[in-house]
């Protein structure tokens, strides 16, 4: 007889076994080390902010807009595989305690969530009501948790549904009402906050009733979704160590690839081209922006010249640790061995390449740093003294070393 609910624990642990083997990857000293200094500069900068926050600051707006995000940032993951389109679909009627279990790890996989918004702006709804006590925001954060919950379900009953743009729009109106609820309940409207959840309500109900007349499981699409977010779990392990379930993905983004793939033609030019045109074409580049676009923002938003510093030594470290995975991008591909060009070059072509990205970030830098300090040169100057220092050394040195040995 089958046992929905054993079945689902024996999924359950092989699903944990193959996240945590790739977490010990990821969670590396060097990663932690980044993360927890990042995350105390900014605590302490966050204080400072707030002690120069205007009056006027929109803090029911900011609050609203999070909390309403986090709650309709409700995905259901049930677990499932390929082959079980074949063998599970007979017996979809006992399915129903599996998916009651993915449900419920679902909802409690996604409370961290919960809690970084909840820690995050915990500081800022204080500073700007101070009369307000305790009880008051942590019941804020238990109506977030029941809303996440309703949007969970609400998530589940449009898995039903077929039509993308009924879903869409579905998610959207959600969205739109949870931002409403919690932005009226921050600010004090009662009222309208319980109008807001009224119509939420509505929807809510009319999602339920829409599924209820769906016949039977939509079994593509929910493999189809968690197949989804597993690839964005393996394109982020692969950084660090080599995923064999990782499904290569390609775009060709032809605005960047015509620029990026300009080089002269010739033998020795063979890996030049061929790692432009996959760093522009792969989830590397969009790994990049984001670094610079963060990075940015750092060395721009902090008023000390040695945080500048410390910023762009940290930005440029995780760029350059993130690129240099770019040498073994094409580990499984034959027919690179078949190339008529010296193996020796690969190399050379990926260090000219991993140069001209860590040099291009670092006149970001500077330029971030000149702007945030008014144009002055003596800032500019030692970020890009640290940036052209740190850069030779790593490329030169780390980075060398670890591909030619």
């Amino acid at each position: 007889m089958f046992d929905a609910h054993d079945f689902f624990k024996k999924r359950f642990s092989g699903h944990l076994k193959e996240i945590n083997r790739y977490l010990r990857y990821i969670l590396n000293e060097h990663i932690v080390f980044a993360m927890l200094f990042f995350v105390a500069a900014l605590a302490f900068y966050y204080q400072q902010w707030l002690s120069n926050l205007p009056e006027d600051f929109p803090t029911a707006w900011v609050l609203g807009l999070v909390f309403g995000i986090v709650a309709s940032l409700s995905p259901v993951q049930t677990l499932l595989k390929e082959p079980d389109l074949v063998f599970l679909t007979p017996v979809e009627h006992l399915m129903g305690p599996y998916f009651r279990n993915s449900l419920i790890y679902s909802f409690v996989i996604q409370l961290y969530l919960v809690l970084i918004a909840a820690a995050a702006l915990g500081p800022l709804y204080f500073h700007t009501y101070p009369e307000r006590g305790t009880k008051m925001y942590l019941l804020i954060v238990v109506v977030l948790l029941i809303f996440k919950g309703w949007n969970l379900l609400a998530n589940w009953w449009m898995l039903k549904i077929r039509d993308v743009s009924v879903r869409r729009i579905d998610t959207v109106a959600r969205l739109i009402l949870g931002i409403a609820i919690f932005y009226f309940l921050i600010d004090g409207n009662v009222l309208l906050a319980g109008v807001s959840t009224l119509l939420f309500m509505i929807v809510f109900l009319y999602d339920w009733r829409v599924s209820s007349r769906q016949a039977g499981v939509a079994w593509d699409i929910l493999l189809e979704k968690d197949q989804m977010r597993m690839q964005a779990f393996y394109r982020l392990a692969n950084m660090f160590t080599d995923v064999p379930h990782l499904k290569t993905r390609i775009k060709k983004r032809r605005w960047v690839a015509r620029f990026a793939a300009k080089v002269s033609w010739g033998q020795d030019q063979t890996y030049d081209y061929l790692y432009r045109l996959t760093f522009v074409r792969s989830d590397y580049f969009w790994m990049y922006l984001r670094l610079v676009i963060i990075g940015g923002v750092a060395v721009w938003a902090v008023p000390n010249i040695w945080m500048k510093i410390i910023f762009t030594l940290l930005f440029l470290y995780l760029s350059g640790f993130q690129m240099m995975t770019l040498f073994h991008h094409h580990r499984t591909v034959m027919w690179l061995d078949l190339y008529p060009v010296r193996t020796e070059l690969r190399s050379r072509a990926l260090l000219r390449l991993l140069r001209k990205l860590a040099y291009l970030q670092t006149v970001l830098l500077v330029i971030a740093a000149l702007i945030s300090s008014s144009g002055d040169w003596l800032t500019a100057l030692s970020v890009l003294g640290v940036g052209i220092g740190f850069n030779v050394l790593f490329n030169e040195g780390y980075v060398r070393k670890k591909m030619y040995a």
